[in-house]
């Protein structure tokens, strides 16, 4: 384990900067799944809103390691870098939800490809945070992110 690891998992502003880096890069450059492991709880889940052909929604479910099995493919020939642009962290005790918006582009100087908001569950335990759920969708016509 890299000690810098651990130190994202102490501060929640830096964890989710964290996994914002580890999802990001140039296409086919290795991903930071290792460092993305540790910061997801053993039972952790994604869910990311899909939009069909006909309007409407189905929800995708992946543990750890069925999302980077969906994602590697993308990955590997697609540049994608995503980055907060802002976030809101709600804490009560071990327990932290975080809105995070975020602007997805192919170089971080690039023209932004795609807007959204994640929904990250986080909860304190044996000394660190660890993400337990993140859902995703991403704003389209009659869906934008408008909490704050």
């Amino acid at each position: 384990m890299n000690p810098d690891w651990w130190q994202d998992t102490q501060d929640i502003p830096r964890l989710v900067r964290a996994i914002y880096e580890c999802i990001s890069g140039p296409a086919g450059a290795p991903r930071d799944w290792d460092r993305f492991r540790f910061l997801q709880h053993p039972n952790a889940r994604s869910l990311r809103t899909v939009v069909n052909d006909d309007g409407s929604t189905t929800a995708k479910v992946f543990d750890v390691d069925s999302y980077i099995a969906d994602t590697t493919p993308f990955f590997a020939v697609n540049d994608f870098f995503e980055m907060e642009t802002e976030h809101r962290v709600q804490r009560f005790g071990q327990v932290a939800h975080v809105w995070s918006r975020y602007e997805a582009r192919t170089a971080p100087d690039s023209p932004v490809l795609m807007r959204g908001a994640n929904s990250i569950q986080l909860c304190h335990e044996h000394d660190r945070w660890w993400v337990f759920s993140t859902i995703w969708d991403n704003e389209r016509d009659g869906v934008v992110f408008d909490l704050w």
